[in-house]
Formats: C-alpha cells, structure tokens, sequence
C-alpha cells in the first residue's frame, strides 16, 4: 500500500438551480388558469338563456295559469310562433298561416299531430264559442316539439335575426 495517497477534501455537488422547474411547477404554471378558465366556460355554459329553456318555462306557466281554454290555446300557438321565429329565418315562418303552419310545425317531428291530431286546435278554437280541448296532449305536443330542437342560444338567434334584416 502507498503511505501517502493524495486525498481531497470532502466536496458537496453544486446547489440545485432554480431553473429548469419540477414538473408539478409546470402544472401548477398551466393548470390553474386553464382550470380557471374552463370552470368560467361552464359557469356561462350552464347559466346561458337557450330558446329552448325559456319556452319551456313559458310552457309550464301557461299550463298553469288560470285562463280559459281559448286563451291557453291562443298563448300556445304565440309561444310557438315566437320560438319558431327564434329558430328558423323570419322569411321561412312569418307568413304562415292556417294549415301551412301546421304542416309547418308538423315538418321537424316527422309525423301529422298538428295536422291532423290535437295541434288542429290552433287553427279551430279560435273560432269555437266554447273549446273543448285536451290540454294536457296539446301541452305534451308542444313541449315535444319544442324538445325536438336544438338547444339553440337566444343571442345566436338575436344575431341571426339581425343578419336576416340587413
């Protein structure tokens, strides 16, 4: 053995940077304000005013309401009219009338209950002295049709209406 081998002293290794970051900074960086962001999108998302909510409120408040079957029947055929207008260009709907516009409302579900079943209470109770009428199909009716859109939002159909008009 050699007596006198040249020995170091003890030497620690260099301290850790502050650069690069850990992973877990790089998450913590993004993954906040991205976590941020997509809770305010769906806070807007689920709090948004579709037609589709708001006729189908409109819906159960005439449903409930205590009017005469006349008028219910009157304010149904608005609110379908209004959401209509909502949905589809102002050309295709404002001037049906009669039984173009139940062939109209019957077009989107495929079958002939306005035409031909209970929706025939738009264009006939008007004109009754007393209607008789089974409100609850023509509130099933109605809310089916209305389920049958899509969840469309009610400033895209503001929008589209402004676009129609100029």
């Amino acid at each position: 053995m050699e007596p006198n081998l040249p020995l170091r002293d003890i030497h620690l290794p260099n301290p850790i940077g502050w650069w690069p970051p850990a992973p877990g900074w790089w998450l913590l960086f993004f993954g906040i304000p991205a976590l941020l962001i997509l809770l305010w999108w769906l806070w807007r998302w689920l709090r948004r005013k579709t037609v589709k909510k708001l006729a189908l409120a409109e819906l159960e408040l005439i449903a409930q309401s205590d009017a005469n079957v006349r008028d219910k029947v009157q304010d149904l055929a608005i609110l379908l009219r209004r959401v209509s207008l909502s949905l589809y260009p102002r050309e295709q709907v404002a001037s049906l009338v009669g039984e173009q516009w139940l062939a109209f409302l019957d077009g989107p579900m495929g079958n002939d209950s306005f035409s031909h079943g209970v929706g025939r209470l738009f264009i006939e109770a008007p004109y009754r002295r007393e209607a008789q009428a089974d409100l609850d199909a023509l509130y099933a009716l109605c809310r089916e049709w209305i389920n049958h859109h899509p969840n469309k939002s009610l400033k895209d159909g503001i929008t589209q209406r402004r676009n129609d008009a100029t």
